[in-house]
């Protein structure tokens, strides 16, 4: 068995929503940076999913390319030595002139796979379309992107279109690279349910298996789906696809932490709007892991169930979770974990990936809206240029380019008890489970410090660490004195954390101005020996400043680099922290805040204000 490979891909969906296409190649802003590339390839990446995207060569006319875009890119990524796996269709319903449901497509797709093949005969691995039966069940089922039906026959027709789209494609490709692979991706979960939707439970858990069943040959008669797609008048083409299979030369999975299902005709526990139902009952439809006792197996168990069901060389083909740095981190390091605890147990699983490099848009929406609603992924891309995040630095961890970072330490909330959003509801036989359970420990790895024990702040950043699954410890004036050199290094020997957050400080501002040594001593020089201190250990520091270094006159919000100009003693004290402290370099970061308030301290003004009216009180403000 050949090493496992660490694969990666930007979100490239191109999806269209009545007259309008979404493009997240060029949300992300990659359409004109060539050199995302090289960050790839910085990060150790083997192999990139990307798009040669039916609608973005060839958005006019069937035989009107455009390879300029592609041309540069993949000719970048064979001088990075970085294997393209090239999807051709991402969610999409292919060009105007063709859709999901229109016999146009396969042919069309074929069409076009032919010309890529012909343009990039040395590409060996190919998806020419990604997660069929998920795009087929958004678009012709939900109604969510074109053609926005909700018909089971249509539904099971695109799935079809597809799947025929996928063969005829390979077909070609094949006659020009006879050695071209097929890596078939599609979302895989697993659903359970209370006893009362097991009929639905049953169902789902058949069709997730349709795209690889289907492509494999496998839906013949006697198989469970057989005579419900025979009934929409589909048996011929379901025959001719059996007769001429293409069957997966990788089982891709994608697999979300919202792929596993929990299905409740008790919709009085859920939200109205998690309620839905079939045309037999009414039932609430969440995220498994929010509800079952114990877990679902998540990627673990369908991992084991598509080797048992398949045989076939697997892939993790997107491992992302849209959360926490720290979550994202340790959703990828479990995925690598898992990946090689199976292939010790025997199963072919060729590779992970590293999905949304870029992170992506409006995903909330399920892409039917462009308001955009943004999650970072191994670069942020908010900003004028890619930011490398925590997550580029667990990738390079992963194929031994680099310490993992501190924060990937510790449990996902998967694994912990804050999982639990709803009512918990224990697993039955009703439920069936996959054979083995997830039974991995991480360690807690090493601290982050607070000082600043006693304070809002200090409380608000302990819990949010409990809350995060982060290690860390907290220091008062007794165990790590500001005013003391020699106090701040014992403790940062003792405890010897990965950074330091700096959460003391003189708060009072009324009495900073009759008290000024004390004010400028606590938020100005004991905040800069602190940050001396970890600059000199190459240790991360966070320190917190005041909007209070601003005189309020300015007519517009305030930017970083706006002079300073403190009315008072306190802000004086903050503006001369963070002189000081961004003097030294290093990995020091200072945030300017307003008031602290949070549910962890009542006494802040966010609190004072909800106390006094409910007491019927005039406050004065």
């Amino acid at each position: 068995m050949k090493t496992l490979e660490l694969w990666g891909g930007h979100e490239c969906t191109v999806n269209r929503v009545g007259e309008v296409y979404y493009d997240q190649t060029r949300r992300s802003g990659h359409h004109d940076r060539v050199f995302d590339l090289d960050l790839f390839a910085d990060l150790g990446l083997t192999a990139l999913r990307y798009p040669l995207l039916w609608e973005r060569v060839a958005p006019d006319h069937p035989q009107d390319f455009d390879w300029s875009w592609t041309d540069e890119r993949l000719s970048r990524m064979a001088a990075l030595d970085i294997r393209p796996i090239a999807g051709l269709v991402h969610h999409g319903a292919g060009p105007r002139w063709t859709g999901l449901a229109q016999k146009s497509f396969a042919p069309g797709l074929a069409a076009f796979a032919r010309a890529a093949a012909e343009r990039y005969p040395w590409v060996r691995d190919w998806t020419p379309v990604n997660e069929p039966l998920t795009t087929a069940r958004f678009a012709c089922l939900y109604g969510l992107w074109h053609p926005h039906l909700a018909d089971e026959g249509v539904f099971w027709t695109a799935l079809l279109n597809q799947i025929d789209g996928v063969r005829l494609a390979m077909r070609e490709i094949r006659k020009v690279n006879p050695e071209a692979r097929l890596i078939q991706t599609e979302d895989l979960g697993r659903t359970y349910s209370t006893a009362a939707v097991a009929h639905q439970t049953d169902f789902d858990n058949r069709r997730r298996w349709m795209t690889w069943d289907l492509l494999s040959g496998q839906v013949t008669p006697g198989h469970a789906l057989w005579a419900r797609l025979c009934g929409f008048g589909l048996e011929g083409r379901l025959r001719a696809i059996a007769e001429d299979p293409c069957p997966p030369d990788v089982v891709g999975v994608n697999h979300y932490l919202t792929s596993d299902r929990f299905l409740d005709h008790r919709c009085e526990g859920y939200p109205p709007e998690r309620c839905g139902g079939n045309d037999f009952m009414r039932y609430a439809d969440v995220e498994a892991v929010r509800v079952l006792l114990p877990a679902p197996e998540g990627l673990e168990g369908v991992l084991e169930e598509a080797w048992a069901r398949y045989g076939r060389p697997l892939a993790v083909t997107e491992a992302h979770a849209g959360c926490t740095r720290e979550e994202q981190m340790r959703w990828l390091a479990e995925a690598w974990d898992t990946a090689k605890r199976l292939r010790a147990r025997g199963h072919d699983i060729e590779a992970v990936t590293a999905w949304s490099l870029l992170g992506a848009f409006d995903w909330n929406s399920l892409l039917t809206r462009h308001v955009g609603r943004y999650e970072p992924g191994a670069f942020d891309v908010s900003g004028p240029t890619p930011r490398a995040t925590g997550v580029a630095q667990t990738i390079k961890a992963l194929v031994g380019r680099g310490a993992a970072p501190a924060a990937q330490s510790g449990l996902g909330w998967w694994r912990r008890d804050i999982r639990l959003t709803f009512q918990p509801v224990f697993r039955t036989i009703h439920t069936p489970e996959p054979r083995r359970s997830w039974t991995g420990e991480t360690s807690p790895g090493r601290p982050l410090l607070i000082a600043g024990a006693t304070g809002t702040l200090g409380k608000a950043l302990a819990r949010a660490c409990e809350w995060r699954g982060l290690s860390y410890v907290m220091t008062d004036r007794a165990a790590m004195d500001l005013g003391d050199p020699r106090s701040i290094a014992e403790a940062l020997e003792r405890h010897q954390p990965w950074a330091v957050i700096n959460a003391a400080g003189y708060v009072r501002v009324d009495d900073a101005e009759v008290d000024h040594a004390a004010c400028f001593e606590a938020n100005a020089e004991g905040a800069v020996r602190l940050a001396r201190a970890c600059g000199e250990r190459d240790l991360g520091f966070v320190g917190f400043s005041s909007d209070l270094v601003f005189d309020g006159r300015r007519r517009r919000p305030y930017l970083e680099n706006d002079p300073v100009r403190p009315l008072n003693v306190y802000g004086k004290s903050k503006a001369k922290a963070e002189q000081g402290v961004l003097a030294l370099g290093g990995r020091a970061l200072m945030i300017r805040t307003a008031a602290f308030f949070s549910p962890y301290d009542r006494y802040n003004f966010a609190c004072h204000v909800v106390q006094s009216l409910s007491r019927g009180e005039v406050l004065v403000a």
